[in-house]
C-alpha cells in the first residue's frame, strides 16, 4: 500500500493524458509492431496486409502510421516542457541550476544513445554517432532554450523560422552534380551534409542518415510544436475549449503539410517541413483525443496499460534493445506453445510484449523511473 500511495503522489504531479499518449506510442515499437506483423502472418489477406504495411516506414516520400512514431515522441517531450520547466521559472527557480540540469540530460542521453548502438563494443570504426536518443537529446536542449529565453510568441515565431529556414536551404542552395531543389536521396542538401560531415555507419538509407546533422534542424521544430500545444494545456481556458483547440490546430495542420507536400515532400528520413507539419497534425490529433478522454471526461483506467509504459519510455527503449525478453519469455511458453496451432505467432508476439511491460509495472510498483 505504501508503495502504491507514493507511485500515486508521483504520477498526481505528471499529465495522465501525456504519459498514456507517450506510452501509446512506445508501446508500438516495444511488442505492439511484432503483434500486427504476427496476426497477418496468421491471418494473411487485404485487409491485414494493409494494416501490416502501416507497421513499414516508407522508403522514401510517403506517410505510413510507422512514420508518425519517432516524431511523436519528441512532440510529447516538447509538450512536457511547458509542465515542467516553464512551471519552474515562474515560481522563481534558479536558472543556472536549471542550465545545468538541461545539460546534464543532453550529456546523458547522448551516451545512453551511444551505449544504444553499441559503444560498449568498443568498435569505434562501426560505431554510427547518430541516433534515436541523441536526436531526443538534442531537440530537448534546444527546445528547452528556447522555452528558458523566448515568449510563447517567440516559441511560434521560430518554429515557424526553423520550417522556412529548412525549406529555403534544400531547395535553394545548390548540391554539387544535382543542383538546387533536388529532393532525392543521394540529391538533397541534408544527405550530402551527412556524406561529408558524419562517419558511417548510416541509417535508414545509404546516401545519409535517418537522424542526420542538418535534419535535426526541423526535428526540433516538431519538439517546439509540442512546447505550443503544452502551452495550451496548461492556459486557463477550458476543458473542451482546450480539446477543440488542439483538435483545429490538428487539422489545419494536416492541411498546410498536404498543400506543401507539392513543393516539399513528406519525407521522415530528411525530415522536411511538411513531414514535420503532418506528424505534428496528427500528434495533436491524438493529444486532443487522449486529453479529452482522460483528463477531461475522467476515463483512466482503460490507459493504465499506457502509462506503466509511458512513465519509463526510455527505460524501455534501452532495454528492449539490449537485452532479450523473448529468453524470458521461452522459459514460461515453451511447454505448451507447440500445441497452439496457427494462433502460435500471435500468442508469442503478445507474450514477448507483456513480458516487457511487467517488467516495466515492476518498476512501476517500486516506483523506479528513469530520470536523466
Amino acid at each position: 500500500m505504501a508503495d502504491d500511495a507514493k507511485t500515486q503522489s508521483f504520477l498526481q504531479k505528471r499529465i495522465a493524458s501525456i504519459d498514456a499518449l507517450r506510452g501509446f506510442d512506445m508501446f508500438w515499437i516495444t511488442g505492439g509492431e511484432e503483434i500486427i506483423h504476427a496476426i497477418h502472418k496468421t491471418l494473411p489477406g487485404p485487409a491485414t496486409n494493409a494494416l501490416d504495411a502501416q507497421f513499414q516506414h516508407m522508403p522514401w516520400a510517403g506517410f505510413h502510421f510507422y512514420d508518425l512514431i519517432f516524431p511523436l515522441f519528441i512532440f510529447v517531450v516538447g509538450a512536457v516542457l511547458p509542465f515542467s520547466l516553464t512551471k519552474r521559472l515562474e515560481a522563481g527557480a534558479n536558472r543556472a541550476q536549471l542550465y545545468r540540469h538541461l545539460v546534464r540530460r543532453l550529456v546523458l542521453l547522448l551516451l545512453l544513445g551511444l551505449v544504444y548502438n553499441h559503444l560498449l563494443d568498443f568498435n569505434f570504426h562501426d560505431l554510427r554517432i547518430a541516433g534515436v536518443l541523441q536526436r531526443i537529446a538534442i531537440c530537448y536542449f534546444v527546445a528547452a532554450l528556447v522555452v528558458m529565453n523566448t515568449s510563447v510568441r517567440g516559441q511560434a515565431y521560430v518554429l515557424g523560422g526553423i520550417l522556412l529556414g529548412y525549406w529555403a536551404l534544400m531547395m535553394l542552395v545548390p548540391v554539387p552534380g544535382f543542383g538546387a531543389g533536388v529532393i532525392t536521396p543521394q540529391g538533397n542538401l541534408a544527405s550530402f551534409i551527412d556524406r561529408h560531415l558524419l562517419p558511417h555507419p548510416y541509417c535508414c538509407f545509404a546516401f545519409g542518415d535517418n537522424e542526420g546533422i542538418l535534419s535535426t534542424l526541423p526535428a526540433i521544430g516538431t519538439a517546439l510544436a509540442g512546447v505550443l500545444a503544452g502551452h495550451w494545456l496548461r492556459s486557463d481556458r477550458s476543458p473542451n475549449r482546450k480539446t477543440l483547440g488542439l483538435a483545429l490546430a490538428g487539422v489545419a495542420s494536416l492541411g498546410v503539410a498536404i498543400v506543401w507536400s507539392f513543393n516539399f515532400p513528406i519525407i521522415k528520413n530528411i525530415w522536411t517541413s511538411s513531414f514535420v507539419l503532418f506528424a505534428g497534425g496528427w500528434s495533436l490529433l491524438l493529444l486532443a483525443l487522449f486529453y479529452w478522454i482522460i483528463d477531461v471526461r475522467g476515463y483512466r483506467r482503460w490507459a493504465f496499460f499506457f502509462t506503466v509504459i509511458g512513465v519509463n519510455a526510455i527505460t524501455i527503449y534501452l532495454v528492449w534493445h539490449l537485452f532479450k525478453f523473448e529468453t524470458i519469455t521461452t522459459i514460461f511458453v515453451h511447454g505448451f506453445i507447440g500445441y497452439l496451432g496457427p494462433a502460435q505467432p500471435i500468442f508469442w508476439a503478445v507474450s514477448v510484449m507483456m513480458t516487457g511491460w511487467l517488467f516495466l509495472y515492476f518498476l512501476y510498483r517500486k516506483k523506479i523511473f528513469l530520470k536523466v
